[in-house]
């Protein structure tokens, strides 16, 4: 019987944990690419403490997807959690080179990855692609010019993906969150131990709270094992109900 393989990239960071833990638990083996296995060290305990896992340290997407394919017959999920520092500055403060580095990392990233991938997909005609994006451009910040622009790029993309792989029955959809527990973008000393930050979430998200990792964790799952290709280009919020009020950066 096939064993089912998933890619899962950062997987360190952002949604990374709570998908390769998700895909894991669902009997996939998981190739999890982080930047941080290019320690060797590191990669070690990863795959010791982490079994059905095979971590890579590659950050060439061209040579990341040569890997993946070279190891196995085939690849049934791609998860494309990108992530990058959300700079927040005005923008006549802002540093280009800040914008490049954005996009470089959450559009250009993925849409590289999925170049390689494509010929692949194709070709073992089958697979999920999911894309790790933001729903934040929903309610735009003062300042938040440079991730806005990037997320709204790789929303973009997946409409894009979806277009070019729907005649062939791979469906690309996009998990956008926003305002979900992560070290990345919510971390729990700020926005959980702190009364002030736990009051601040109350107040903007409807649910009252971050959202768990275990939750975004069974919507990569859901999208990882869909028998069907017809639910696709869609941007899915994950945000607990937000956004539902004006608001203000804490």
């Amino acid at each position: 019987m096939h064993k089912k393989i998933a890619l899962v990239t950062n997987a360190l960071d952002y949604v990374g944990p709570p998908a390769v833990k998700a895909l894991v638990e669902g009997g996939f083996k998981v190739v999890a690419q982080d930047p941080a296995f290019q320690d060797s060290n590191k990669q070690e305990a990863y795959k010791a403490d982490h079994p059905g896992t095979d971590p890579s340290g590659l950050q060439d997407p061209q040579k990341l997807i040569q890997h993946v394919w070279e190891n196995n017959e085939a690849v049934d999920v791609i998860v494309s959690n990108d992530t990058y520092p959300a700079i927040h500055v005005p923008i006549e403060e802002a540093d280009v080179e800040d914008l490049k580095a954005t996009i470089e990392n959450v559009l250009v990233y993925p849409f590289k990855l999925m170049q390689e991938a494509i010929p692949r997909l194709k070709k073992q005609g089958r697979g999920n692609v999911i894309l790790i994006t933001s729903c934040r451009t929903e309610l735009p910040l003062p300042g938040g010019a440079i991730p806005d622009i990037a997320r709204a790029g790789a929303n973009a993309l997946v409409k894009s993906l979806s277009l070019d792989l729907a005649p062939f029955g791979i469906p690309v959809n996009a998990i956008a969150p926003n305002y979900l527990y992560s070290e990345a973008y919510f971390p729990k000393a700020k926005f959980i131990d702190d009364p002030v930050g736990r009051e601040f979430i109350r107040g903007v998200v409807p649910a009252g709270r971050l959202g768990e990792p275990e939750e975004i964790g069974e919507l990569v799952s859901y999208l990882a094992n869909m028998k069907g290709s017809f639910h696709t280009g869609t941007i899915i919020k994950f945000a607990g109900g937000w956004p539902a009020a004006p608001q203000r950066p804490i």
